[in-house]
């Protein structure tokens, strides 16, 4: 006899129906690091950060291990503001003098990354909040571009604090401030920053959050998204211009974090709620992958 199922509610079938569909997803990457860039607007809509956090905090619950990596711009031209500092940019780099430099760690260590740690610890994660000068986890050396002051590159990264706390299942946030070999600290971009910790972590993935939908053929035609491609096809779209602006530092911080040996790396958009589950552990997933 079949039993009678009217008094189910179809969102429970449906909610379930996905719950299920995740399973082999769950199973792949239980244990496995994820490297999640957190930025645009899912940083800065409240109702986004707070579905973020969520999620992360989610995927800590089923034994994925997520480093949140973060950067900050809007906060810190905010900040500047009200000290009276011009914010200047040069070829789409911040200039970063001594007093703007101040600023950067102010607000990216002492006010952003904490605000990150207790979001994800309101959500019932366990965050810790780091610098690139905590337990020497990123040297810096000067960027060779001319004329942008401390902005820095990544010298070296030291994943052993990262590393210690993913293995007690605390969430490590990571800002994108680290010092060089004579304590000088450096403003570095946090795509960069998230590619060379992933790269050192042996990542499963790297996530972007991004204000796009993924790597589009037209930029302009949301329906043109490439949901998945080869390092090779990357780097010919960024050769024929079909990648452009702001777009080429992202997918080469993914091509570069593929070539050291993260397994694949993702631009997603996130201003769609729950983009990480999405992307993680659906079929459809949502943006451009990007695969060894």
């Amino acid at each position: 006899m079949t039993p009678h199922l009217d008094h189910i509610h179809p969102d429970a079938t449906a909610r379930v129906k996905i719950l299920s569909e995740s399973l082999p997803y769950i199973q792949e990457f239980a244990g496995r690091t994820v490297v999640i860039k957190y930025g645009g607007a899912a940083m800065k809509d409240s109702t986004l950060k707070d579905t973020v956090m969520r999620d992360i905090v989610l995927l800590a619950c089923i034994g994925i291990r997520p480093v949140v990596v973060h950067g900050g711009g809007p906060e810190i031209n905010t900040w500047l503001g009200k000290l009276g500092i011009e914010p200047q940019f040069k070829d789409g780099l911040r200039v970063t003098d001594a007093p703007t430099m101040d600023v950067v760690e102010m607000v990216l260590v002492g006010r952003v990354n904490k605000e990150i740690v207790a979001m994800i610890n309101q959500a019932g994660g366990n965050a810790v909040g780091l610098c690139g000068k905590d337990g020497k986890l990123i040297t810096a050396r000067p960027s060779e571009k001319e004329g942008v002051g401390f902005v820095g590159e990544v010298n070296m990264i030291r994943p052993a604090i990262i590393d210690t706390l993913s293995s007690q299942d605390y969430i490590p946030v990571v800002s994108s401030v680290a010092a060089d070999d004579a304590g000088q600290a450096y403003n570095i971009n946090a795509d960069t920053v998230a590619g060379e910790i992933a790269a050192a972590l042996g990542a499963q993935k790297l996530i972007l959050l991004t204000d796009t939908s993924g790597i589009l053929k037209d930029y302009k035609d949301p329906s043109t998204l490439i949901s998945e491609l080869s390092i090779s096809e990357a780097r010919n779209l960024i050769n024929e211009g079909i990648v452009a602006g702001g777009m080429i530092p992202k997918v080469e911080c993914c091509v570069r974090s593929l070539a050291q040996g993260v397994r694949a790396a993702h631009i997603i958009d996130g201003r769609v709620p729950h983009a990480l589950l999405l992307e993680i552990l659906t079929d459809m997933g949502i943006g451009s992958m990007i695969k060894a």
